[in-house]
């Protein structure tokens, strides 16, 4: 990251204009992460789409070749709605603490505000396919393992900094917030009230403040 010296005084360039065809395929995605959380990712298909964004099959086709095209760039959207409402809550300059509470806060924020109809796309997508071997699946390992390895990181720093106990497991711990995080989430699409929320932070915070120093 540059410093603040070599950026002052300079004047930023103008953001480039997203074409019509860039804007249409941003607004299919966008459609489509919230159909995969109601229907499923494996059901969503370039005719299914096509009625849900009022656009022809073959016009669809021009922006995805193919079923397997569609449901990856349609995780790909997700993981951008994720960096941006979760995983950007939290700072290189926070402790670690403070950044592993400000992920599990975020990610709770992330599913109460109804970004996805259907809960966090994720946890949905990752049950749905855990049987069926394929790019699709990888992708969603990738993305389970990358989140997991960033709780554990933050709680490593934690107890490098002496806020969390060093009789703690980072994995295990880590485990035991994640499952806080999606029954949460599981409870909260079912019954799309606060109060699933609300108990996974009480949850999370008991948890936190035995592992604490």
């Amino acid at each position: 990251m540059p410093s603040k010296s070599t950026t002052v005084g300079r004047k930023r360039p103008a953001r480039k204009q997203r074409s019509d065809g860039e804007r249409s395929r941003t607004a299919i995605l966008n459609e489509a992460a919230r159909l995969a959380t109601v229907e499923g990712i494996g059901g969503l298909s370039l005719s299914r789409l096509a009625d849900a964004v009022g656009m022809s099959k073959s016009g669809l086709f021009a922006h995805f070749g193919s079923k397997e095209e569609l449901q990856l760039a349609t995780i790909e959207t997700a993981e951008g709605i994720f960096e941006e409402q979760v995983r950007h809550a939290a700072s290189p300059d926070q402790s670690g603490l403070e950044r592993l509470r400000a992920l599990l806060d975020a990610y709770l924020s992330y599913v109460e505000s109804g970004t996805f109809p259907g809960g966090c796309f994720f946890a949905s997508a990752m049950v749905e396919l855990s049987q069926q071997p394929g790019p699709v699946r990888d992708r969603l390992v990738d993305f389970l393992a990358d989140w997991m390895t960033t709780l554990e990181a933050a709680i490593k720093d934690a107890q490098r900094e002496g806020a969390i106990e060093k009789r703690e497991d980072p994995a295990q711990l880590a485990f035991e917030l994640e499952a806080f995080l999606l029954l949460a989430n599981t409870e909260f699409a079912l019954a799309q009230g606060a109060d699933p929320v609300k108990a996974g932070r009480r949850a999370i915070e008991r948890r936190l403040e035995a592992a604490t120093t």
